[in-house]
C-alpha cells in the first residue's frame, strides 16, 4: 500500500500573542480542564472569554465577557453546567454528550447567544473535551490504556473508529500502528511558553497559572480594518502543564484572513500549521483554501461540509469555524 503524502513535522510555536493593533478588536477564549478526583474520573472544565476593543486613542474597552463551568463525564457528557452570564435554558444541556450532539444542542437551546464570546467558548466544548485527556500522557505511562482515554476514544471519530476522520488520521498514515489501530503514544509534542505578551498585560483575559495534570485550549482572534477590508490574525493552541514545571503543546495553528466587510466573503486565507501530532496533519492547511469565496458568517456549518474527512483537520476546522463572528464584531470597529 502506498503511504499518503507526508509533510515535515510541525513543531514550532508562534510564542506569545502579538501586541494589539490600535483600532482593533481582540476576542480571546480559554477552556481549562482539571481532574479533582484523579485520573479516569469526571473532570472540571472552566471556559473564559472576552471581547476587547483597542481604540485608535485611549484605553482598551471591554465589549463583552462570558464563560462556563462544566463537570464532564469520562464519556464527555455534561453532568453539571453553569453559565456566565446565566441563561434560563442552560440546564437543558445536562446529559448532552460532546461532539456534533453538543453543538446542535447549543445552537438550538442557546441560539440567542450566537455572536457572543459565551457562545464561542461553549461551541468549543466539543473539541476541548476530545483533547483534554491527552495531558495525562505527560504524567502517566499508562494513559493510553486508562479508563478516561478509553472512554474518550470510544466517543471520537465514528464510534471510536478513527480511520479517515481527518487528514492526520488518513488510513495507512503515521497516526496508526502496523496493525491498523490508532497510535496514541508516538505523537509529536512541543515545549511552549506563555501566550500572554510580556508588554501587554491586557492582551488576554485572566488565565490562572496551571500545575499538575491540567489542560488548556486557548484561542485569540484579532481583527481590524485596512483599505476597506477586514484583516484577521488568529491563533489557537492545545497545551498543558508538564512535570518539569513548563507547558507542552500538541496542537497549534496561526491563521491570517481577509474578509469583505460588505458581503462577508472570504477574500484570502493562510493557515500555518505550527504544532501537530502526526506527519500528515499539516496537509490540511493547504486544503483550507477551498473556503476562499465563501461567506464567513456561515462557517459554523459550511466548514465541515467543504472540508470533511481527510480534506480537513478537526482542530483547524474549529479555528476556521471560530472566525464566523468576525463580520459582526467588525461592526464595532466601524462605529468606533
Amino acid at each position: 500500500m502506498n503511504r499518503p503524502q507526508q509533510f515535515p513535522f510541525a513543531r514550532q510555536s508562534a510564542g506569545h500573542a502579538p501586541l494589539r493593533w490600535p483600532g482593533s478588536i481582540r476576542r480571546t477564549t480559554s477552556i481549562d480542564s482539571e481532574w479533582p478526583d484523579g485520573f479516569g474520573q469526571p473532570w472540571e472544565m472552566v471556559g473564559r472569554a472576552r471581547d476587547l476593543l483597542t481604540p485608535l486613542d485611549g484605553d482598551p474597552v471591554e465589549l463583552a465577557v462570558g464563560g462556563f463551568q462544566i463537570l464532564a463525564s469520562p464519556q464527555r457528557e455534561i453532568l453539571r453546567i453553569a453559565l456566565n452570564p446565566d441563561h434560563p435554558r442552560s440546564q437543558e444541556l445536562v446529559g448532552v454528550r460532546a461532539g456534533g450532539a453538543s453543538r446542535r444542542a447549543i445552537a438550538e437551546i442557546l441560539g440567542d447567544l450566537r455572536g457572543t464570546p459565551t457562545f464561542q467558548v461553549l461551541d468549543d466544548f466539543a473539541g476541548a473535551s476530545l483533547v483534554a485527556g491527552w495531558i495525562w500522557s505527560q504524567w502517566r505511562g499508562d494513559w493510553a490504556s486508562g479508563p478516561q482515554r478509553s472512554a474518550q476514544q470510544s466517543t471520537a471519530g465514528r464510534k471510536g473508529v478513527m480511520n479517515d476522520i481527518c487528514t492526520g488520521f488518513t488510513t495507512g498514515g503515521s497516526a496508526f500502528k502496523a496493525d491498523g489501530t490508532p497510535d496514541n503514544v508516538n505523537q509529536s509534542f512541543t515545549e511552549v511558553g506563555p501566550l500572554e505578551h510580556p508588554d501587554d498585560a491586557a492582551g488576554w483575559h485572566p488565565m490562572p497559572f496551571q500545575q499538575g495534570p491540567r489542560k488548556r485550549r486557548a484561542r485569540r482572534i484579532d481583527l481590524w480594518l485596512q483599505n476597506d477590508v477586514i484583516m484577521v490574525d488568529a491563533g489557537f493552541q492545545d497545551s498543558g502543564s508538564n512535570p518539569a514545571g513548563g507547558r507542552t503543546a500538541i496542537h497549534e495553528y496561526r491563521l491570517y484572513a481577509e474578509i469583505d466587510p460588505v458581503t462577508s466573503c472570504l477574500l484570502a486565507l493562510q493557515a500555518l500549521p505550527l504544532i501537530l501530532p502526526y506527519r500528515e496533519c499539516p496537509g490540511a492547511s493547504v486544503k483550507a483554501t477551498r473556503l476562499i469565496g465563501s461567506d464567513v458568517r456561515e462557517f459554523r456549518d459550511s466548514v465541515v461540509e467543504v472540508l470533511p474527512s481527510t480534506l480537513g483537520c478537526t482542530h483547524l476546522n474549529d479555528v476556521l469555524r471560530a472566525i464566523s463572528d468576525v463580520p459582526e464584531l467588525a461592526r464595532e470597529l466601524r462605529s468606533d
